[in-house]
């Protein structure tokens, strides 16, 4: 059995405890020991246990040093490998300075995206959190906060742009952005503050790591009329693709398998019904000029 573990911890503690939480259950299973029994040892239930192994929750040390001596773990190295996953699954991400204004459901997000060797986005409403410029992330951001204090929306747009930086990061992620039509007419924040939008939409695609489609209103109906989504994946093996369908006051994290390849299909028809990336920047080219 053989777990990656460097001293990195870019990726955040969300990745590093689902990668924990995976290699604890392979280490229960290989020992063949119960759920139940496994909470006993920890003075748990059957419910943390799970939660454990799938890496919802965080990791005390003891817990899991009783859960190695159960599983008969002596290997030092695998031991230490262990360890380590709990250290780097128990640091504060960057994010947590940010938590006065940031969901638990939404500070999951972030873990997952710092972690993400891709990611696949379909908009419908708005362009891509991760390509807003401070003046459209504030527009966004007061849509949704209209009673928040002028330094509630400050942190709230720092918070945003602060994610920006793993476009351009080391190691940065593959980002593959689907925008509906509308999402790039609706001139949120005003005309003059769209333009400039657009602008940085057309720099960003510009990154060999970032790719921009567009779907046209003349496609008519597509795939993706279900609403916008977005799907990461991993380089860990232990940690599944999982997609993520933001909410008003909560999020859907769906990470079975029939899920997510019903989702990627839709990704697909969308890929195939947009305007080629060439297209796409040409059609957002004419857009900024109407504005």
């Amino acid at each position: 059995m053989s777990i990656g573990i460097t001293d990195d911890d870019s990726r955040g503690p969300t990745v590093h405890r689902m990668m924990l939480g995976s290699l604890l259950h392979r280490l229960r299973a290989g020992a063949e020991v119960t759920a139940d029994q496994a909470a006993d040892a920890i003075r748990g239930s059957r419910s943390k246990i799970s939660r454990m192994e799938n890496g919802r929750v965080g990791f005390k040390v003891r817990d899991v040093e009783d859960l190695l001596q159960l599983y008969q773990v002596a290997d030092p190295q695998m031991r230490e490998k262990v360890m380590t996953l709990v250290r780097q699954a128990n640091a504060p991400g960057w994010w947590s300075r940010y938590a006065d204004v940031t969901a638990d459901w939404f500070a999951e997000y972030l873990g997952l995206e710092a972690a993400a060797s891709l990611i696949r986005s379909f908009e419908m409403q708005f362009v891509h959190g991760l390509f807003q410029t401070r003046e459209y992330a504030r527009a966004v951001t007061m849509l949704g906060h209209s009673a928040a204090t002028p330094e509630e929306i400050d942190r709230r747009v720092a918070l945003r742009v602060r994610r920006q930086a793993l476009l351009t990061g080391p190691d940065a992620p593959k980002v593959w952005s689907i925008l509906d039509e509308g999402a790039l007419r609706r001139p949120v924040g005003g005309r003059a503050v769209m333009r400039r939008q657009l602008d940085r939409v057309i720099e960003l695609a510009d990154l060999l790591n970032v790719t921009i489609q567009v779907v046209p209103f003349e496609a008519g109906g597509h795939a993706g009329a279900g609403g916008s989504f977005t799907m990461l994946r991993f380089l860990a093996e232990e940690v599944p693709d999982i997609v993520y369908i933001e909410q008003l006051t909560s999020a859907l994290y769906l990470d079975k398998r029939e899920d997510v390849d019903h989702y990627l299909e839709v990704m697909d028809s969308l890929g195939t019904e947009a305007l080629t990336p060439a297209e796409s920047l040409s059609l957002i080219a004419k857009i900024r000029a109407e504005l």
